[in-house]
C-alpha cells in the first residue's frame, strides 16, 4: 500500500511538473515576443496601472494582438492585473519585474534570452532533426538573424559593466593599465564588434582587431565603426582555426579577449593554438565561457541547465559539428576548457569570477 501511494504521488508530481514545463515554453515565446516588439520597455515607463488601448497606442501596436499578449503575461504572473472603479481591465509591470525585463537593466537583463529559444527553433529545428539521424552539423548559414541576435544579446551584457567591471578585474587592473598606456588588442569571433568597439572608444591609445568568420557581421561590424566614428579598430574576415598558418598575426597582440565563441568552433584546440600564435610573449589572453562543469551530474542542479543545454542542442552543437567538426556545445565545462588551453601550449591557466556574473567563467591565460 505504502508503495502504491508513493507511485501515485511521484505521478502527480511528474504531471504538475510536465504541466509546468508547458505552461513555461509557452511564456517564453510569448514574452520573447514582447521584449522584441518593445512592449517591456512601454510598459516600464507608465507609473500606474494603464488599460490595454493606451498600452497598445504607446507602443504603436495592434490592440487585439496587445490584449492576448497580456492575457499571457498576466496568467504567467510576469504583469499585474487591477480593475478600475468601472471595473475595466488595468494592466501594470511592477518595477521589480522590469529590473530583469528590460534593457536598462544591463547586464541583469534576461528578457533578451526570451528571444533565444524561439529564434533557434525557428532557423535550426530541421537540420537539428536531420542531425539526429546523420550525425551531421548545421551550416551558420542556416541560422538567420543570428548574429544580430548575438549583437543584441552582447550589448545588453557588455554596455554595463565591460570597462567599467571587467575589463578593471584582469590581472588586479594591469590590462586596464596597459590598455590607458597602448597596446594591441583582438578579439576573436568578434560577431558584429559591440564589445571591440566598446574597448576602442573607452581606450583610444590602443588599436584593436576584431576577426570572424562571417563576412556579413564583419561588413556590420566596420559600418558601425564607421558610423561611430572609432578610427582605432579594424574588422576582418578570419578563421580562428587557421591562425597558425603563415605569419600575419605572429606574435601580433598583447592581449586577446574571445567571448562565448570558443566551444562554437569546429576545431576549437586549434583556435586555441591560434590565440597562442598571435599573442605577443608577455600577452594575455582572456577567455570567457559559460560557467559550467564538464560532467553533467554535476550540473543537475545548475539553475539554467535545460535552457543551455537547448541552446546548445540547437546551436552551439550543430555548428561546432560542421565539417567533421568536434562539435564541444556550450557547455563543455571548466575542465575540458582547462585541459584544451593546457594543450594549445599555455602554461598559466586561472578561472575566475567575473564581477556581478554568476553566469560566466573567465579563463584569464598567460604565455
Amino acid at each position: 500500500m505504502i508503495r502504491y501511494v508513493k507511485k501515485m504521488r511521484k505521478k502527480e508530481l511528474f504531471s504538475k511538473k510536465l504541466t509546468d514545463i508547458l505552461n513555461m515554453g509557452a511564456l517564453n515565446l510569448a514574452m520573447g515576443i514582447g521584449y522584441r516588439v518593445g512592449l517591456f520597455e512601454v510598459m516600464d515607463g507608465f507609473e500606474s496601472p494603464r488599460p490595454v488601448a493606451a498600452i497598445a497606442d504607446k507602443a504603436g501596436l495592434d490592440q487585439r494582438y496587445v490584449a492576448e499578449w497580456l492575457g499571457v503575461m498576466v496568467t504567467g504572473g510576469i504583469i499585474e492585473l487591477v480593475k478600475s472603479e468601472n471595473l475595466d481591465n488595468l494592466f501594470f509591470l511592477p518595477g521589480a519585474h522590469a529590473d530583469f525585463l528590460t534593457r536598462r537593466s544591463g547586464n541583469a537583463n534576461l528578457g533578451v534570452y526570451t528571444q533565444e529559444i524561439p529564434l533557434l527553433t525557428r532557423c535550426g529545428m530541421d537540420g537539428v532533426m536531420d542531425g539526429f539521424t546523420t550525425g551531421d552539423g548545421v551550416p551558420f548559414a542556416r541560422y538567420q538573424n543570428f548574429q544580430a541576435f548575438m549583437a543584441e544579446l552582447s550589448d545588453a551584457k557588455h554596455r554595463q559593466v565591460l570597462v567599467d567591471k571587467f575589463l578593471p578585474s584582469v590581472a588586479g587592473g594591469e590590462v586596464v593599465k596597459r590598455l590607458k598606456r597602448g597596446i594591441r588588442v583582438c578579439d576573436l569571433g568578434c560577431s558584429e564588434g559591440v564589445a571591440l568597439l566598446l574597448m576602442a572608444q573607452a581606450f583610444p591609445q590602443s588599436f584593436f582587431t576584431g576577426m570572424d568568420i562571417d563576412a556579413a557581421a564583419i561588413e556590420q561590424a566596420n559600418r558601425d565603426a564607421e558610423c561611430l566614428r572609432v578610427s582605432n579598430v579594424r574588422f576582418v574576415v578570419t578563421d580562428a582555426a587557421a591562425l597558425t598558418e603563415g605569419n600575419k598575426f605572429r606574435q601580433c597582440f598583447d592581449y586577446v579577449t574571445a567571448f562565448d565563441s570558443i566551444h562554437d568552433q569546429t576545431r576549437p584546440l586549434a583556435a586555441l593554438e591560434g590565440v597562442y600564435h598571435i599573442l605577443a610573449p608577455d600577452g594575455l589572453f582572456s577567455m570567457i565561457e559559460i560557467a559550467a562543469e564538464t560532467d553533467l551530474q554535476a550540473n543537475i542542479g545548475h539553475p539554467m541547465g535545460p535552457f543551455l543545454y537547448t541552446v546548445s542542442l540547437m546551436h552551439c552543437m550543430p555548428v561546432g559539428l560542421m565539417d567533421g567538426g568536434t562539435g564541444l556545445g556550450m557547455m563543455w565545462g571548466r575542465r575540458q576548457a582547462v585541459n584544451l588551453l593546457r594543450q594549445a601550449g599555455f602554461s598559466k591557466v586561472s578561472v575566475e569570477e567575473i564581477p556581478d556574473d554568476s553566469f560566466n567563467d573567465h579563463f584569464l591565460c598567460g604565455k
